[in-house]
């Protein structure tokens, strides 16, 4: 097939978007297809017509646009296949805000959250203890994201998101292991076990240099407690009407197993946790993409 790879954007995941795009690209031409790459903050008025001219897109995006559902629809009216899901799961999945009240609704634990869609009045501060993870509502890679301690510390962590045009979200800070389990397929992959091995949490360095974070895969846990995981994890994905694959991150504080949110195109690196957790299912890296494509493949046959 000749498959119109995207990457790039223009969001503050766009490196991240570009790393991926190179491993994907070389798994494609692996599996015999024809890879056309396409930056789309560079080519984005000739995405329609390039998207046409080809069989397949596979999106290596992340954050806006890219897991906001905007060439979802374009796709979509386009009629040309893609992996992972559609606009509206894609859209609210993004949105911490949004995603957390489905949670909810489907009986999903997640820690205490507040949301600031502008900044607050002088003095602000949650009606729940800190620590709190204060974290832009749309982005992704933990980019912008604060572990505060201390209530002082508070307007500065905000201020760097309201900068960026986000809103904010203020969630409890949790003390225990954090878990992250994919779906494929309709499936839970093995789940991971995540120690950063420097700073207070996984942040964007932990994610993205290599040997940052210990990652244990098989995750070392009781089978009760990666049952659950696996169980949570698909209850959330159909909550937020997802297809194909996706990603969510969790905390366990020895009693309680929380979900904070889930990933609608995870990343694709060398060091990203999805091709670790399927690697452990038996499949490694080509295999993994070759399912994508004939994932959303089926999701396109299903379309009137």
């Amino acid at each position: 097939m000749k498959v119109l790879l995207v990457a790039g954007g223009w969001s503050s995941e766009r490196e991240v978007s570009l790393s991926g795009a190179k491993q994907i690209a070389s798994a494609l031409e692996s599996l015999g297809h024809t890879v056309v790459p396409w930056d789309f903050s560079e080519n984005f008025p000739g995405f329609i017509d390039a998207a046409k001219a080809c069989d397949f897109v596979f999106l290596s995006l992340h954050g806006a646009p890219g897991e906001d559902g905007l060439p979802q629809a374009l796709l979509d009216a386009a009629g040309v296949p893609y992996q992972g899901s559609g606009p509206a799961g894609s859209f609210l999945a993004l949105s911490k805000a949004a995603s957390k009240q489905l949670f909810a609704a489907a009986g999903l634990a997640t820690p205490r959250w507040i949301f600031l869609p502008t900044p607050p009045p002088a003095g602000f501060v949650p009606d729940f203890a800190p620590p709190w993870f204060v974290k832009p509502n749309s982005g992704g890679s933990s980019v912008y994201m604060s572990l505060v301690r201390d209530p002082a510390g508070l307007p500065a962590a905000l201020d760097k998101i309201f900068a960026t045009g986000d809103a904010a979200l203020v969630e409890e800070g949790i003390d225990g292991t954090e878990l992250t389990c994919a779906v494929l397929g309709g499936e839970a992959l093995p789940p991971i076990l995540i120690r950063p091995k420097a700073g207070e949490f996984f942040d964007y360095a932990s994610k993205y240099e290599p040997d940052a974070a210990e990652e244990i895969c098989p995750a070392p846990i009781p089978a009760a407690l990666t049952a659950e995981i696996g169980r949570m994890m698909l209850a959330a994905h159909a909550a937020l009407g997802l297809d194909g694959y996706s990603r969510g991150d969790f905390m366990f504080d020895g009693e309680r197993l929380l979900l904070l949110e889930v990933n609608t195109l995870p990343g694709m690196t060398q060091t990203s946790l999805l091709p670790r957790s399927a690697r452990a299912a038996g499949m490694d890296f080509a295999a993994l993409i070759a399912r994508l494509i004939e994932l959303g493949l089926a999701r396109r046959a299903k379309r009137p």
